[in-house]
């Protein structure tokens, strides 16, 4: 059987890279973002036995080009650039680093909202242009607001913990997640998005993409929301209509928002967003530090390398497990 790992992306940490090489495999390197039938003839040349997912989609039609395919590793816990349906009918599992970025993706998340409720960007931007706006400029406080957390999983419980630090009142919306989590955490348990919604004064995404997920902020839900709310995302672009979005801050109807995820990634230089003064925008960097890259990298290519080698990783680190069969292959 092949020992390359294709890697769809640049790079890994070092010791990440070093993982794979110590069992073995053959890294294989991608440019950002390869795709169509170059993405294609790389899997037919290299025929990987595992594939770690950074950058791009990762559809059936790959997983048909390299029938020697085992695993897939997602260095993150995003699937949505992966058909894990088609990985479940070729019996492939899916494996995330649950976990592994949660401080750098929480810290994000805070830099974010403090950046749209601080006013950050336009402050600075007229500060370089030679306005001092000082005169009629009213801030806003955090402490003593309501945070409302849409799912409950690792990222958002950091950032519940940051919140708190910083005075305010947290609520989460989680029908998968035990109470236990809720009351080890101190965090108040939301009866439904709606109520959520409606009682947050800062309401931050971290739901997984789903087809159930996909814009759950939308025209109604932003009706629900105070006019003085802003909306944090760094999950998946898909979550919010952006439309829907532009028109709401646009209008009024919310206060800002800050986005570190699209609908479309990368996005085009054109996108209406960019005239909107009360977004603040990063490119899906959340994650993206030294520390995160280290523990994501290291997680995802040790699960390859564990897959590979016939060892159990807990259900939890895979997507699809209820769906594969207990004859999952292993390399040999």
């Amino acid at each position: 059987m092949t020992k390359n790992i294709l890697i769809t992306g640049p790079s890994l940490a070092p010791e990440a890279d070093a993982v794979l090489k110590a069992a073995g495999y053959a890294p294989v390197y991608l440019p950002p973002y390869t795709e169509g039938e170059g993405l294609l003839n790389i899997v037919r040349d290299t025929q990987p036995a595992g594939i770690l997912v950074r950058m791009g989609r990762v559809d059936d039609a790959i997983f048909a080009a390299a029938p020697d395919l085992r695993v897939i590793s997602k260095h993150g816990v995003g699937v949505d650039n992966i058909d894990v349906d088609a990985a479940t009918r070729r019996n492939i599992p899916v494996v995330v680093a649950s976990g592994a970025n949660s401080v750098s993706v929480a810290e994000h998340a805070f830099a974010l909202l403090l950046a749209v409720a601080k006013k950050i960007v336009p402050l600075d931007r007229g500060m370089r242009e030679g306005r001092w706006e000082k005169p009629g400029f009213q801030g806003r406080e955090l402490a003593g607001s309501t945070i409302g957390l849409v799912a409950f999983g690792a990222i958002a419980r950091q950032t519940a913990r940051y919140a708190k630090a910083f005075g305010m009142q947290v609520i989460a919306y989680d029908p998968f997640c035990d109470d236990e989590v809720f009351l080890q955490e101190g965090v108040t348990r939301a009866s439904d998005l709606q109520a959520l919604l409606r009682d947050s004064d800062i309401v931050s995404l971290h739901s997984p993409l789903t087809p159930q997920t996909r814009h759950i902020i939308n025209a109604d839900s932003l009706a629900m929301m105070k006019p003085n709310a802003i909306i944090i995302n760094t999950a998946r672009g898909g979550l919010i209509d952006e439309a829907a979005l532009l028109d709401a801050l646009q209008s009024g109807r919310i206060a800002g928002a800050g986005l570190d995820s699209f609908a479309k990634e990368p996005t085009g230089s054109d996108h209406p967003f960019w005239a909107e003064p009360r977004l603040v925008v990063t490119p899906h960097i959340g994650g993206v530090t030294t520390a995160a890259n280290l523990r994501v990298g290291v997680d995802a290519a040790q699960a390859i390398v564990d897959v590979l080698g016939g060892v159990d990783l807990p259900k939890s680190r895979i997507i699809n497990h209820k769906n594969l069969s207990a004859a999952a292959p292993a390399a040999s």
